[in-house]
């Protein structure tokens, strides 16, 4: 069946927005019920959170910020590598982000997570590798390639996950990310030697 738009990063968007709305408006019980508390999921068994939690957000700038990144750059990936591999990214993305959160957080039973940062990061980083040259709008107002919004992004996770003391889960973020280049490089290797290729011809490679 052929469709003249991606059918999976809208379909993904909107359950997203509606459910994450309805949580954060009349229904705050969804967004209990679903949240990702990785001591239940050791000791209880809630698997099934490790995907529902990628649906509900902890307030509506949270929910714009990945509903806006899925907007813009979901479509893209989709139409590049296929609706089946753009789902299986994007599953696999949260799911792994999900299962990092659990092990690390495993013995705190006061620990909770939320979002689908993860597997949207999973979504932004393997559209990077095929498009590195892309501009990144940085708080959505700073244009810089994408390359370089990589670089930037996955530094930072890697200091913030180890030395932030905010509520973000930035482990997540970097498991979900890091999870998008693997996805590429199983699927499509060819493209990191590309991007590789491309960025180094920048400076004269």
């Amino acid at each position: 069946m052929q469709f003249g738009f991606p059918p999976a990063s809208y379909a993904i968007l909107i359950l997203i927005v509606a459910v994450s709305a309805l949580g954060l408006t009349s229904a705050p019980s969804i967004i209990d019920r679903n949240l990702l508390r990785p001591f239940r999921v050791a000791k209880h068994g809630e698997y099934s959170t490790l995907i529902t939690c990628g649906f509900i957000h902890a307030d509506f700038m949270h929910l714009l910020v990945n509903a806006l990144t899925l907007y813009f750059f979901g479509p893209y990936l989709e139409e590049t590598i296929g609706t089946s591999h753009f789902l299986a990214l994007y599953f696999i993305a949260l799911i792994v982000s999900s299962l990092g959160t659990v092990v690390r957080q495993r013995r705190n039973p006061d620990y909770a997570s939320l979002g689908a940062s993860g597997a949207i990061n999973g979504v932004l980083f393997a559209f990077i590798l095929y498009y590195p040259m892309v501009n990144i709008y940085l708080f959505f107002a700073v244009p810089i390639p994408a390359f370089l919004y990589a670089f930037a992004f996955l530094a930072y996770s890697i200091w913030a996950s180890k030395n932030s003391r905010d509520r973000i889960n930035h482990d997540a973020h970097l498991d979900g990310a890091i999870t998008g280049l693997v996805f590429v490089g199983i699927t499509d290797f060819g493209m990191w030697r590309h991007a590789f290729q491309t960025v180094f011809s920048l400076f004269g490679g």
